[in-house]
């Protein structure tokens, strides 16, 4: 397997997405991570911080169909997967299909929609397929949707179920840039908007090709039941009310195989798996009452189960592991 048409591939869509963006270079890795595993994402943080900015970026370093969706509470189902219209002109039903036909879909403000609506992307993100009036319909490959939601902001808001969140590979929160970044961000900014002035660097083709390759990524038993360790220890956590699922850890290996894919390596190492655990694992889990009383959050309660467990020992050269 040659990793480095991933590696190739991430490299050239991520300086792509850095003529734009300013030091979100993590950021930009973890949703490399979910294109090549074909995962979602959600972009959850305060106002102006670079989340549509960051999906749009994404969005036209590929030459992939795109649309973007505006959440709104009075948004229909139907307005996103489309819907069965009967033509005078046809004297018959013609579908007419909704923005989700695409490739790429930014969901703006997804959390400001009734769950009605929310509810009708459970199926699109989980099976790629959207059925209307009994008959199933499949949506273009690949197929990813980049979805924004703003948390500080309660009125005229549904907080998405966990069922939902569930659907989610990664969730980042982009954070504010320092000076020196913010600094950077200014003079970026200035004269022009530079996502203006970025084209497309790969081709649908491309990431198909990509997607197919980062599963034969090598990850050695002893890793394997690292992390299945660390699910189990979630499980049964005190203070942790619902552990990862069986999809949870599904999705830490795809995130881990892409990882490592990106950085061009056929093999998992337990770096790997550290880095991605929180992006795939932290909106999976529920705390219980006691520990959001204290304030705790999913990422502390992790740190405190990494350093309970021994990391597997890795062997460079081969990239196995034992313990």
């Amino acid at each position: 397997m040659d990793v480095s048409v991933v590696q190739e591939l991430a490299n050239r869509v991520k300086m792509n997405i850095q003529k734009v963006m300013v030091g979100k270079d993590k950021s930009i890795d973890q949703i490399l991570v979910a294109m090549i595993a074909s995962g979602h994402v959600l972009l959850e943080d305060v106002p102006g911080t670079g989340k549509t900015l960051l999906a749009k970026s994404m969005a036209k370093s590929l030459s992939c169909s795109f649309n973007r969706i505006q959440f709104t509470p009075d948004l229909l189902p139907t307005d996103v997967t489309g819907l069965n219209f009967y033509s005078q002109k046809e004297s018959d039903f013609i579908f007419k299909k909704g923005p989700i036909f695409s490739n790429i879909i930014l969901a703006d403000e997804v959390n400001r929609a009734t769950p009605r609506t929310q509810s009708s992307l459970l199926e699109c993100m989980e099976e790629k397929q959207v059925t209307i009036d009994g008959e199933t319909k499949q949506l273009e490959e690949p197929f990813m949707i980049i979805a924004t939601q703003n948390p500080v902001e309660n009125q005229g808001t549904f907080p998405l179920p966990e069922a939902q969140l569930d659907r989610f590979l990664i969730k980042l929160d982009l954070g504010y840039p320092s000076k020196e970044e913010g600094i950077a961000i200014l003079k970026r900014f200035k004269e022009n908007n530079p996502i203006e002035t970025i084209s497309s660097v790969a081709t649908t083709e491309d990431v198909i090709a990509a997607q197919k390759l980062f599963t034969s990524v090598y990850i050695s038993d002893d890793l394997l039941e690292y992390m299945l360790t660390i699910v189990e220890e979630t499980r049964h956590h005190p203070e942790i009310e619902l552990g990862i699922s069986p999809r949870g850890s599904q999705a830490l290996l795809k995130a881990v195989q892409a990882y490592a894919a990106i950085n061009g390596r056929s093999y998992v190492i337990p770096d790997d798996i550290i880095e991605m655990l929180k992006p795939v694992v932290s909106h999976r889990m529920v705390l219980t009452h006691t520990a959001k009383y204290k304030k705790q959050d999913p990422g502390h309660v992790l740190d405190e189960i990494l350093s309970t467990l021994t990391v597997p020992a890795e062997s460079i050269e081969t990239g196995m592991t034992s313990s």
